[in-house]
C-alpha cells in the first residue's frame, strides 16, 4: 500500500460515446466488458446507449455505465500498482469506490447502481420535474439561504464559493435568476434527479434494503464517506452512508481536505471525465492528479504512477 496514493471515483456528467475506448484498445478490458453483462442489465446494448445523448445521460444507464467503466479499468491497473491509502466517490462514485477498496464485487456494484437509478427515478412520481445546477462565485453560505429561501438545497458542497444546487425545476430556476442577478455562474446540469436532497426521500428504504442484500467486505482501505469527508472501514457503516448520500448534501470539499490531511500526494481519478482531479488540483495545488482520460492508453496511466509512486 502506499499512503501517497489516492483514487478519485467521478460521479454522472463526464460520460462520452468514447468513454470504453481505453479499455477496449485492451484486450483484458474487452474481456471484462463481456463479464460486465451491459446488454442485459441495461436492456440495451451499450453501444447504442453510449451514440444517444438523450440515453447516455438518462439517469438508468449513467449510473451503472460510470461504476462499470471506473472498476473495469481498475481491475486492469491494480495488478501493476500499489495499492491506494484511500478512496474517494463522488455520488454514484462512491459505490465505485467501495468496488476498488475490494468491499463489493464488480458486478454487485453495477448491479447496486441499476438499483439505485431505478429508485432514485421513482421518486419523480411524488415530485416531478426536478434537476441540479452549478453555482459558483458567491459564498457558498450565502448561496445556501438563497435556495433555502426558494426551496432549493444544496446537493454537492465543492468549495468556499462553489457548489451543486438541487431541487424541484421550477425553484432552481427561481433562484437561478435571483443568483445572476447578484453575479453568480450557473448552469442547470443534464441530469433529471435532485440527487442528495429531501427529494429523493422515497428511494432510502428500497435501496437501504438493497444494500443489506448484497454481500458486502469491510474495505481493504479507507474509504470517504461523501456525506461526510470521514474514513470507512467497516461494513455497517459503509451500508448506511452510502444509503444516506442519497438524501444528504455530499461533501466533496470535505473529502478533498481529508486527501490533504492524509498525506496524499498523487491521486488518480479513474474517468469519464476529469472533473475531479481538477478541483483536487485546485484546492490543493500540491497533490499531483490525473485522470486516465488523460492519458492515450493504460500503459501510459501505469508508468505516469509508477514515475511518481516509486
Amino acid at each position: 500500500m502506499s499512503e501517497r496514493f489516492a483514487v478519485l471515483c467521478p460521479g454522472q456528467g463526464g460520460q462520452h460515446p468514447a468513454m470504453f475506448d481505453l479499455l477496449r484498445a485492451d484486450a483484458r478490458g474487452e474481456h471484462l466488458l463481456r463479464e460486465q453483462g451491459l446488454d442485459v442489465r441495461l436492456g440495451r446494448p451499450p453501444d447504442q446507449i453510449l451514440h444517444d445523448p438523450q440515453l447516455l445521460f438518462a439517469n438508468r444507464h449513467a449510473q451503472p455505465l460510470i461504476v462499470a467503466a471506473g472498476l473495469a479499468a481498475w481491475r486492469i491497473l491494480r495488478d501493476e500498482l500499489p495499492a491506494p491509502a484511500l478512496v474517494a466517490g463522488y455520488s454514484i462514485g462512491e459505490l465505485t469506490a467501495y468496488g476498488v477498496a475490494g468491499a463489493l464485487a464488480d458486478n454487485d456494484a453495477v448491479d447496486l447502481a441499476v438499483v439505485r437509478a431505478a429508485y432514485m427515478d421513482a421518486c419523480l412520481a411524488q415530485a416531478p420535474h426536478q434537476g441540479l445546477m452549478s453555482v459558483g462565485g458567491i459564498e457558498s453560505g450565502e448561496v445556501a439561504e438563497l435556495l433555502r429561501r426558494h426551496g432549493a438545497f444544496v446537493a454537492i458542497a465543492t468549495g468556499f464559493d462553489t457548489l451543486i444546487a438541487g431541487g424541484r425545476s421550477d425553484d432552481l430556476l427561481a433562484a437561478q435568476r435571483e443568483l445572476e442577478g447578484l453575479g453568480a455562474r450557473t448552469g442547470i446540469l443534464p441530469v433529471g434527479i435532485a440527487s442528495h436532497t429531501p427529494l429523493m426521500e422515497p428511494a432510502l428504504a428500497p435501496f437501504t434494503t438493497a444494500l443489506n442484500a448484497v454481500d458486502f467486505r469491510a474495505p481493504a482501505c479507507a474509504v470517504l464517506a461523501g456525506i461526510s469527508g470521514l474514513e470507512i472501514h467497516d461494513v455497517p457503516s459503509a451500508r448506511s452512508t452510502l444509503a444516506q448520500q442519497l438524501t444528504q448534501t455530499i461533501r466533496w470539499s470535505s473529502c478533498m481536505d481529508a486527501c490533504a490531511e492524509r498525506g496524499v500526494g498523487v491521486a488518480l481519478e479513474l474517468g469519464p471525465g476529469s472533473a475531479l482531479s481538477r478541483m483536487l488540483r485546485e484546492r490543493h495545488p500540491h497533490i499531483e492528479c490525473r485522470s486516465i482520460p488523460d492519458f492515450r492508453s493504460l500503459a501510459g496511466v501505469v508508468h505516469w504512477l509508477r514515475s511518481r509512486l516509486d
